[in-house]
């Protein structure tokens, strides 16, 4: 008897086959034997299972050969997840349930020794891959919330071994599923909140609009995180397949989708994280801050205070949106499309620049500071912009200021909209053919923005995202062709791509 069941990892967009339990009784001398790469959860699995069968009142064939194989062989298996399809297998092989009740489902559970059914992570990507192999689902009734996010797919939820053998063979059906509410949208908080620094406040609805990436860099107390926290609030809702491959991911990583459904994701690791942490991986495996900002924001503060060697294992997602992390058993592929905004200080004490001289940094250690972020990575950043403390006042403030977040996320929707019309994704996102094509220049404006892309020293990478910034500047005035303003000002976002001058912070 063969029972197939979906790996929890695979339809995070891993290349891996499902995992099918084939349970095989013998004549012979009583055993029972678990092959297939299993990890010591899995091991302990027969256990479990045979003391469940039993207090379920079930029969459990010990007095024969027993040979459970999970396959594929060369996957390895972890976790209490196939303690289900092992038990059905048991029972469909020994005659007790039948087995065309099994035809074209999927089992995942974990079994308690009283025959209950536990809730296991990682129902969510099952879910999607039973919707896309059209097939049921059989799973812990503690997990039916959470699979019923997915539309379509047909779910059968039991509390008890007992109960879903009885419902398998007909006796008698199990309840019915509630319905699922959609928890109230997160709070998202308020942009008009910021006082002052209506360049950056501009600049963040800009790499809203467009997808970019965006690196603030100033003087300690300038509002750069403060900016930072209010890009979620201005992005559009997650359309329901987004909304699907975000909860996917954060079902895989040990939490509850439904907690943040269906907002955008907001990583802010700290600058003490290793590599493995920020773009997954481990002797294991695992999602990494990196792909659980899909869809979302990943916020690196304090930036050129992570590992130099960390902060490089960014480059390959940011132009790809995914990650492959390469193993000798297994490749795996973690999606990782996510918007950078990061944060530094000018210098390591962080007040080059400021007026009140209080800087004591020597240019080698300005340079050394700076020298963590190599060319390649800032290239790949789209907007740099310099933050300055601005004059305190209590006098005349009103306690808001504009744009408000309900504006700034009106603006953005529109240039969004116009973008997925004219070209089908967002202009962060253009290849080269794209560029060409939804970024064309009169002949005029070429050749001043090739003198000005010469002047200042700047990378065919970086001269193409001077493009797409341009684009989505024309996106958010609603005009059909890039005209010299919007080339001017997105040169202006290219401030770290300047050297220093007499001492001062670049742009």
């Amino acid at each position: 008897m063969s029972l197939a069941i979906v790996h929890s990892r695979a339809r995070l967009g891993i290349d891996a086959p499902a995992v099918s339990v084939e349970v095989h009784l013998a004549n012979g001398m009583p055993s029972l034997t678990l092959v297939g790469l299993p990890e010591t959860a899995v091991r302990e699995s027969k256990d479990r299972v045979r003391s469940a069968l039993q207090n379920a009142q079930l029969e459990f064939p010990g007095s024969r050969r027993i040979t459970i194989s999970l396959a594929p062989a060369d996957l390895p298996k972890e976790g209490g997840r196939f303690d289900l399809a092992i038990a059905l297998g048991l029972l469909a092989a020994s005659g007790q349930i039948p087995a065309t009740a099994l035809q074209d489902c999927e089992c995942i559970g974990e079994l308690a020794l009283s025959g209950e059914l536990r809730p296991v992570q990682g129902v969510l990507p099952v879910a999607l891959a039973c919707r896309e192999a059209g097939r049921r689902l059989i799973l812990p009734r503690a997990n039916a919330t959470e699979a019923a996010l997915v539309e379509g797919v047909e779910l059968i939820a039991a509390e008890h071994l007992l109960a879903l053998c009885a419902h398998l063979r007909g006796e008698e059906s199990l309840p019915a599923l509630p319905e699922v509410t959609a928890p109230p949208p997160p709070a998202v908080a308020e942009l008009a909140e910021v006082q002052g620094q209506e360049q950056a406040k501009r600049a963040l609805i800009v790499a809203a609009a467009g997808g970019h990436n965006l690196l603030l860099f100033g003087p300690p107390g300038t509002g750069k995180t403060l900016l930072a926290s209010r890009l979620p609030g201005i992005l559009p809702p997650l359309r329901e397949q987004e909304a699907l491959e975000v909860a996917a991911i954060q079902s895989v990583c040990e939490r509850t989708p439904l907690l943040a459904w269906p907002g955008r994701p907001f990583r802010a690791p700290h600058h003490g994280a290793s590599a493995a942490a920020l773009v997954g991986g481990g002797s294991h495996p695992r999602p990494g801050e990196v792909s659980q900002a899909h869809n979302g924001v990943l916020f690196l503060d304090e930036l050129p205070e992570f590992d130099r060697k960390v902060l490089e294992t960014l480059r390959e997602p940011l132009e790809s949106g995914s990650i492959h992390v390469a193993r000798a058993r297994e490749q795996l592929r973690f999606p990782a499309r996510f918007q950078l905004v990061a944060a530094m200080n000018p210098c390591p004490c962080g007040y080059q620049g400021d007026p009140s001289g209080r800087c004591r940094c020597s240019p080698e250690q300005i340079q050394r500071y700076r020298g963590k972020l190599s060319g390649p990575l800032l290239d790949r950043i789209d907007l740099h912009l310099a933050m300055r403390n601005e004059p305190f006042k209590l006098t005349g403030e009103t306690g808001r200021s504009k744009p408000d977040t309900a504006t700034a996320a009106a603006q953005v929707a529109a240039a969004r909209q116009a973008q997925q019309q004219r070209q089908q994704c967002l202009n962060a996102h253009l290849d080269l053919a794209g560029i060409q094509q939804h970024c064309a220049l009169t002949e005029t404006d070429g050749r001043w923005l090739e003198q000005a892309v010469e002047r200042l020293g700047l990378s065919r990478r970086a001269s193409h995202r001077v493009l797409k910034v341009a684009r989505t500047l024309a996106d958010l005035a609603g005009s059909p062709a890039l005209e010299r303003p919007h080339l001017a000002e997105a040169l202006q976002y290219r401030q770290l791509d300047r050297q220093p001058q007499n001492g001062q912070t670049p742009g």
